[in-house]
């Protein structure tokens, strides 16, 4: 044997550096590897910084602030498919942090991750690429991106990918893009109806629940739920809904029928297989909140069409609903009294819920839920629309007071549901009644300053409803509450306007009232509001009209004329001419001023005051004066004082003008009495708890029961009118002689008298000397409360008259001949009682035109 030959190993060549194992303990050494030019050695750092970065959010913070994400986006269109596979895979895990995902944005990589998602890529890649894009997507900007960029196309086939991991992360990237209105429809186009329904039977349950949740959010629009149907959708769901197994899908199926629902073909569709009937019968027995809200969601859109409501209450759904009120969850209860509201425009509906469910609602008006409170008045607000038999049953359902009560409910849409109620219950009297005596008007003045049109249009109206009575009006002026609905006058919006008008000309049926609304400004709202054709409505006109004939001292002054129809009434007082657009100051007011040099006010008062006239008639003077019946309150408010020029105006008035002659006394021991009566009328008198009262006219009482013995009992108008006027004429200095007119000093006998009570006020039964507008307020006064029919007219340079319509006597040879009534003006001052011809140069004359 020959013996073995030894052979030498040859070296490598000089130029080629043998492997070297690099062990990094750094996630920054890993990250510097990322620039080298090895395949082997990015696929191991992409691979390592992958570990990494799967152990925690901090981990993804430290990478993100080392740089990675930019190497790591380079790697991305790397040509060895190992590297670009774990370069995504780092990607993938990293975008879950909200710092990563917006360095992800400023790179611009959905464009990049897109291409990744080819049919010819690595499954890993198609995972962690979807990945990415389905943490990215729930950025609004990011959808948009992958939506321009063309990426639902691949997401779309990739549903049908083997891999359970792509299935999931596609159709959740599907589900956050299909939230915009352009994916859903371009979801729709591109066909993802069939690999969606198809996904419904995937043994992942987190597969279907998104499935069904991109199938809820497309199925809102009617194209997709006509597609949904083609491909035997409603099958899939109900199997869903029908299978114990699938209890977790429930409420997502339920979400995603109550869209479909809302299309009459396919609620026939599922009536006519017997699904209604059974999908009802699980909602009753079901004991899943959510299931029993979107069951009660699902009724409230198919209630939305007429056809699909008749289908619903063939199938009783009421007593579904009826039941799911009472269901111990605040968000069923919401969902079930919104569905009643919806059902409500079905009349049989109506009528099912006024036997069953209206008690149920009513007790829910004492929830603590404000949400609860809302839904279910509004339920009530439509029960009870044209519906009387349901007002009823509210009311016997004792809802009078809870409704009452949410008038002071947190939410507009209670508040102004509330409203809606109670005047649907006020068509009824007796419930009219019931409602006012829970102090509804008060509780009113707070919607009648809420910021909400709507609340403010309901407020608004239910004051017009209410405000027939005298007393509900009078609560609502105490509370404040004309203030805010007069302002509600100048709102632009229509309805609000509207109302306001109507419930200020129903507010102005009584004088208080309407004096008060006119202080507040309303008389120039309206005013404003009828001089303009955009602005102006049916009520506005007709407020105005209401408001002047109620405060006919405003609408003198104002207007210069008070119709037959005006009665004077105990309370009005002639202060002159305004100009429009200047506030008319009340007596009160006026009373209240220092005496000036300006024309004289005229009031009118014949009631008799208490605690004056018979042999005590003295102590009821002083007790007036020093703090009974007849103190004066300040513009300020109660409480406070006035010094004596203007506060004591009232006292003197009241002392002066109460003298008369009594019994077994001679007129200088009245005068004398008077004296020492206002010597000790008190320097101040103290208004606390006060209320204002004018000085009653005893003599202007007088007159009246005068004219009443002696004038009332003639037997023809004509007879009436002429004696009147010389009555007037001789209480008012007599007649005057036209060409001695400038010698008849009225003005200085006016000012003597407003000296002698320190004020601008007078009574008219004060003035003995009285000029034409005098006179005329004076007959305009008696005749009105004798019941003669005459009108009152002011004219320029202090003239006024008062017109009558009269019936001339019969020609004669013409017996029985009934002639048209004419016109007279009553002559109180050259020659008393004579009618001067309407239109006349003598008529001219007299009014000095």
């Amino acid at each position: 044997m020959g013996k073995k030959v030894k052979k030498e190993v040859e070296p490598p060549p000089k130029d080629v550096f043998e492997p070297l194992l690099v062990e990094s303990k750094t996630a920054a050494t890993a990250v510097l590897m990322l620039s080298s030019p090895e395949e082997e050695v990015l696929a191991k750092a992409c691979d390592a910084l992958y570990k990494f970065a799967s152990k925690g959010d901090e981990n993804k913070v430290t990478l993100l602030s080392l740089g990675a994400v930019e190497h790591l986006y380079k790697l991305l269109s790397h040509e060895d498919p190992i590297v670009r596979r774990n370069a995504i895979m780092v990607f993938g895990i990293m975008a879950s942090n909200h710092d990563v995902k917006k360095s992800l944005r400023e790179l611009d990589v959905t464009n990049a991750l897109i291409s990744q998602l080819a049919p010819e890529e690595d499954v890993v890649i198609h995972e962690f690429a979807t990945l990415c894009l389905a943490h990215m997507a729930v950025e609004y900007t990011t959808k948009v991106q992958i939506f321009e960029q063309g990426g639902l196309e691949p997401l779309i086939r990739l549903l049908g990918s083997p891999d359970p991991d792509v299935k999931k992360n596609s159709v959740e990237c599907i589900y956050l893009l299909v939230q915009d209105f352009q994916s859903r429809a371009a979801v729709r186009a591109l066909n993802a109806i069939p690999p969606l329904l198809e996904l419904l039977k995937s043994e992942y349950p987190v597969i279907q629940l998104l499935a069904l949740k991109t199938l809820e959010v497309i199925s809102k629009d009617r194209e997709t739920r006509i597609i949904l149907g083609e491909n035997k959708g409603l099958d899939c769901l109900l199997k869903i809904m029908e299978t114990n197994e699938f209890s977790d899908l429930h409420v997502e199926a339920l979400a995603v029928l109550g869209n479909c629902l809302e299309d009459v073909h396919t609620l026939q569709l599922i009536q006519q297989t017997g699904g209604l009937k059974k999908l009802l019968s699980f909602v009753g027995v079901s004991t899943v909140p959510d299931i029993q809200k979107n069951a009660a969601k699902a009724i409230t859109k198919a209630a939305s069409d007429s056809e699909n409501r008749k289908i619903l209450n063939a199938e009783e759904v009421e007593k579904c609903l009826v039941n799911l009120l009472e269901i111990d969850n605040d968000g069923v209860k919401v969902a079930a009294s919104q569905a009643i509201s919806a059902m409500c425009e079905n009349l049989a509906s109506k009528k099912a819920f006024g036997l069953q469910g209206i008690p149920q609602l009513v007790q829910l008006l004492s929830s603590d839920n404000e949400e609860v409170k809302e839904a279910a008045v509004t339920a009530l607000a439509n029960l009870t629309a044209d519906s009387p038999s349901n007002a009823s049953a509210v009311a016997e359902a004792k809802g009078i007071e809870p409704l009452v009560n949410t008038l002071n409910a947190q939410r507009d849409g209670a508040v102004a549901n509330a409203a809606t109620v109670l005047t649907n219950l006020a068509r009824q009297e007796l419930f009219r009644v019931t409602i006012q005596s829970h102090g509804i008007m008060s509780l009113l003045a707070a919607p009648l300053r809420s910021a909400n049109s709507r609340v403010q249009s309901k407020a608004a109206f239910t004051v017009a409803v209410f405000g027939c009575d005298a007393d509900a009006r009078a609560e609502l002026r105490n509370a404040g509450g004309l203030g805010p609905l007069v302002e509600l006058l100048r709102s632009k919006n229509e309805e609000v306007r509207r109302n306001a008008c109507w419930a200020v000309m129903v507010c102005a049926s009584d004088e208080p009232t309407a004096a008060e609304l006119c202080r507040l400004g309303a008389l120039d709202i309206l005013e404003e509001i009828n001089l303009s054709k955009g602005r102006q409505n049916n009520f506005s006109e007709a407020a105005l009209e209401k408001l002047l004939d109620n405060n006919l001292s405003q609408k003198y002054s104002q207007m210069g004329y008070l119709s037959s129809s005006d009665i004077i009434t105990d309370g009005f007082y002639d202060y002159g001419q305004v100009k429009p657009g200047v506030k008319l100051l009340s007596l009160e007011e006026l009373s209240m001023q220092e005496l000036t040099d300006r024309r004289a006010t005229i009031f009118i008062n014949a009631k008799p005051q208490e605690n004056i006239g018979g042999h005590g008639h003295t102590a009821g003077l002083l007790h007036l004066v020093s703090g009974g019946h007849y103190k004066m309150q300040s513009a300020a408010g109660l409480g406070k004082k006035r010094r004596d020029g203007a506060a004591l105006c009232e006292a003197r008035m009241y002392i002066v003008f109460s003298v008369r002659k009594g019994k077994g006394k001679k007129e200088e021991e009245k005068m004398k009495e008077t004296t020492q009566i206002i010597s000790k009328v008190p320097d101040e008198i103290n208004l606390e708890k006060s209320h204002w009262l004018p000085p009653p006219d005893i003599i202007l009482l007088d007159y009246i029961n005068d004219a009443s013995k002696t004038i009332l009992p003639l037997t023809t108008t004509r007879e009436q009118v002429v004696a009147l006027a010389q009555f007037v004429a001789d209480k008012m200095g007599g007649p005057i002689e036209r060409d001695k007119l400038h010698d008849f000093s009225w003005e200085l006998h006016i000012s003597e008298i407003e000296f002698e009570l320190k004020c601008n006020v007078v009574p008219i039964g004060k003035v003995k000397k009285g000029t034409f507008y005098h006179r005329a307020l004076l007959f305009k006064v008696i005749a009105d409360r004798i019941g003669i029919s005459c009108s009152l007219v002011r004219g320029e340079y202090n003239r006024a008259w008062n017109e009558v319509k009269l019936v001339d006597e019969s020609p004669q040879g013409i017996a029985g001949l009934l002639l048209p009534p004419r016109e007279y003006i009553v002559d109180l001052m050259f020659e008393p009682g004579f009618l001067i011809k309407q239109g006349s140069a003598e008529a001219d004359q007299y009014k000095c035109i």
